[in-house]
């Protein structure tokens, strides 16, 4: 007898939706902020990230565009929807108080950055380390864990 197909937790892309979306935004709002702070261009960091459909001429843009800002953004944001289904799958599996959510966000941000920066090859990376400094971009990991975890407080929040 054939196996009936494998379903996808509705919660689970929901609350995948959710943090990876707000992980997204705010880990880009803090992309934008430090490069404007330390490129003097605020989109250069989130045009950077469109290398991966147009090479190098992505990171040397740094003006608004829909072919680098639009794709650079979509690349970062659907990349974080990865991260964030990793984090509510750890938390769906084995549900914790939020400061154990809170941990485990800050754990996966840190694996995020590791693995975007150790084993991804450079036309796949975030690309925002050319216009941005190391500071700047554990800042970036950090907002990036705190929307993980955000996602969390706001789901909790609604639930009581």
């Amino acid at each position: 007898m054939p196996m009936p197909p494998a379903r996808l937790n509705p919660s689970w892309i929901a609350r995948t939706n959710l943090s990876g979306s707000i992980a997204a935004v705010l880990s880009s709002v803090v992309v934008a902020a430090c490069s404007a702070c330390e490129a003097r261009a605020p989109l250069a960091g989130v045009n950077a990230a469109s290398q991966w459909f147009w090479g190098r001429r992505a990171k040397r843009h740094v003006g608004p565009s829909w072919r680098y800002t639009a794709v650079g953004y979509l690349v970062h944001h659907f990349s974080s929807l990865l991260w964030a289904g990793i984090y509510e799958a750890w938390c769906l599996r084995r549900p914790a108080p939020a400061r154990v959510s809170a941990a485990r966000a800050a754990t996966v941000a840190m694996a995020a950055c590791a693995v975007d920066y150790t084993i991804t090859p450079p036309r796949f990376r975030p690309g925002f380390e050319r216009h941005i400094s190391r500071t700047s971009i554990a800042a970036v990991y950090v907002a990036f864990g705190v929307g993980l975890f955000a996602g969390a407080a706001a789901r909790r929040r609604h639930v009581r």
